[in-house]
C-alpha cells in the first residue's frame, strides 16, 4: 500500500511504498520526551521504502548508537524514528494524508508506560527486555 504525508507546515512531504497500516505505540522514555506522549507509528521497513522531499528541511538527531530521530526544521513536527542497524523507518502515523485504515496492534516498552494513560484496543504488549531481546528497540 502506498501512502503520502507531510509535516505540519507542509515543507516536508513523503511517500511510503509497500507499507501496511499497522500502528505501533512506543512507551519508552525517549519517545515520550520526544513526542510528549507515546510515539504512534507505522513501519516503513522490511521491504517498504520511504522517500522524502525537501530532505534539507529535516533535522536528524542521533539519539543513540543504533537510531536517529527526524523532525522538521521549520515547524518541529515529529517525522520518524530511523533504525540504523537495519535502515528501517517508523513514520508518525498522524502525518499521513489518509490514515483511516490505521489500526493499533502493538505497544512496546509497555513496562515503561506511565499510569496516566491507557489504550482500549487489544494489542500485543512487549516489555523493554522483550523488545531488546528481539533487537527491535525504538
Amino acid at each position: 500500500m502506498k501512502k503520502n504525508g507531510q509535516c505540519l507546515c507542509g515543507k516536508i512531504t513523503f511517500t511510503i511504498n509497500d507499507t501496511d497500516m499497522r500502528v505501533d505505540a512506543c512507551h519508552c522514555e525517549m519517545c515520550r520526551k520526544w513526542t510528549a506522549g507515546p510515539f504512534l507509528s507505522i513501519s516503513a521497513g522490511k521491504g517498504a521504502t520511504v522517500s522524502f522531499e525537501n530532505e534539507d528541511e529535516i533535522t536528524r538527531y542521533s539519539s543513540s548508537q543504533w537510531a536517529e530521530r527526524g523532525f522538521c526544521k521549520n515547524c518541529g513536527s515529529t517525522l520518524f524514528y530511523h533504525g540504523l542497524y537495519d535502515d528501517s523507518y517508523y513514520i508518525a502515523v498522524d502525518l499521513l494524508d489518509d490514515n483511516s485504515e490505521a489500526i493499533l496492534v502493538e505497544e512496546i516498552f509497555y513496562d515503561k508506560k506511565p499510569n496516566y494513560y491507557h489504550f482500549l484496543e487489544a494489542t500485543t504488549k512487549k516489555t523493554a527486555s522483550e523488545v531488546l531481546a528481539g533487537n527491535e528497540e525504538k
